[in-house]
């Protein structure tokens, strides 16, 4: 697993070259909006200071994303104290049918269609080079840090396991 947390940092911080932009945003299902800054080590995501997390993109008919909705709601109803999952959903929904997906779904985490992020997705390409595969999570740390990348299906235990490690991290 520390092999996968330093492979996250590298990753991300191998194009540190690329300024944050000033105007990234987004804007939930329910209205809510999140400002957010990147920084030379990831995210500062206006609300969620202090929080691990979980930055994910997935679609709305991707099996493997479809399969880790269930891991993700049980992981945000276990740490809610010290968990946010932010979910973007890019295989394009708008905004009104994806708060019927949710609400079908149970989702109980932050959740944004791709239409609603305001260059979000473009800066994490870029930084993460990130080519779009799905499922894609990012984990930010308690201070934004990003700390792991990995696309594909991550299976719940493994996520359980880097919650744990990130809440130890200073």
């Amino acid at each position: 697993m520390k092999k996968i947390l330093a492979l996250g940092v590298i990753l991300f911080s191998l194009l540190t070259s690329v300024q944050a932009s000033e105007d990234m945003s987004i804007t939930d299902i329910k209205g809510k909006s999140y400002k957010i800054v990147g920084t030379k080590e990831g995210l500062k995501i206006k609300g969620l200071e202090g929080k691990i997390v979980f930055l994910e993109f997935f679609g709305h008919r991707c099996p493997p994303c479809l399969k880790s909705i269930p891991h993700l709601i049980n992981l945000q109803n276990k740490y809610k104290d010290k968990l946010a999952i932010v979910s973007i959903e890019v295989q394009g929904l708008g905004n009104n049918q994806l708060k019927v997906f949710a609400k079908q779904k149970g989702i109980n985490y932050i959740t944004a269609s791709d239409e609603k992020t305001s260059g979000l997705v473009d800066y994490i390409s870029t930084r993460a080079q990130w080519q779009g595969s799905i499922p894609f999570m990012l984990a930010l740390d308690k201070k934004g840090k990003v700390q792991f990348a990995q696309a594909g299906m991550i299976p719940e235990s493994s996520l359980e396991k880097l919650i744990e490690q990130l809440d130890t991290l200073k």
